[in-house]
């Protein structure tokens, strides 16, 4: 229907939208083929990055199962075949099986005497920056552990430092890696230092038993009382767990008063 002429607000919403119409038409007629081209090589982008991604999870699926299969082959007292998986998934692949790979690799090294070249290997996986650093921890640990008799003590305490030292996060492998600094502290004389080292560890809850009773045994050989603080701490949470209960045990007999 036609806009009446003194319909002046009328008239200029109509040549507003038909001045729009126009300049989206010219825009369509210079770029189109430009953003219909834009618009698809969008499309095939975010769609590679799918079916990339979707080949990576198969991928990573495939190297775990051949990952298990050379623990199984080690298992069965297969070495060579062992070997062969390791090797191919050590090549390349997901950084994180790599690394466990080469790990794996540098064990059977040293369980046959070849210190230096197990050593070598965890060094490779303690500097690969692409590995989530509490794994890159373990791998210097390791590595710190068979080099341990061709080291100065002073090396081992600088080398485990960082890991004894942290705070805010932890260290995941602070245990081991305090084991270590307190032994090389002993070997130079310092058993103050080695002492309250194996004190801390002996104080955490959840480290392996064996680690624990040499950790006991040998801060109380320096003087530190590990199992006096440890029966304190425990007996400190059993009284504070048997609060709740006696509490509220209590209570229907305050409400009855």
């Amino acid at each position: 229907m036609a806009l009446s002429p003194t319909n002046d607000a009328a008239l200029l919403q109509e040549v507003d939208e038909a001045v729009r119409k126009d300049r989206l038409d010219t825009v369509m007629q210079r770029y189109g083929r430009w953003i219909i081209g834009g618009v698809l090589v969008a499309l095939l982008a975010f769609g590679g990055y799918l079916y990339w991604n979707h080949r990576q999870d198969i991928a990573r699926g495939e190297q775990a199962e051949e990952l298990i299969a050379s623990f199984e082959k080690l298992s069965t007292n297969q070495p060579r075949a062992a070997a062969t998986e390791l090797e191919k998934i050590a090549a390349g692949g997901d950084p994180a099986y790599r690394a466990v790979a080469v790990m794996q690799q540098a064990n059977i090294k040293a369980q046959g005497g070849d210190l230096k070249a197990a050593a070598a290997l965890m060094a490779k996986v303690a500097a690969d920056t692409k590995l989530d650093q509490a794994l890159r921890d373990l791998a210097l640990i390791r590595q710190t552990a068979f080099e341990y008799d061709s080291l100065k003590p002073e090396a081992v305490i600088a080398r485990m430092k960082p890991l004894v030292d942290a705070k805010d996060p932890v260290s995941s492998w602070f245990a081991s890696a305090a084991e270590l600094s307190a032994t090389a502290h002993y070997q130079l004389g310092q058993y103050d230092q080695a002492g309250a080292l194996y004190g801390r560890i002996a104080k955490l809850p959840g480290v392996a038993k064996s680690l624990q009773s040499r950790s006991v045994q040998m801060a109380g050989m320096l003087g530190v009382d590990a199992v006096t603080d440890r029966a304190a701490e425990s007996a400190a949470k059993d009284q504070k767990g048997n609060a709740a209960p006696q509490a509220a045990a209590a209570a229907p007999v305050e409400e009855a008063n």
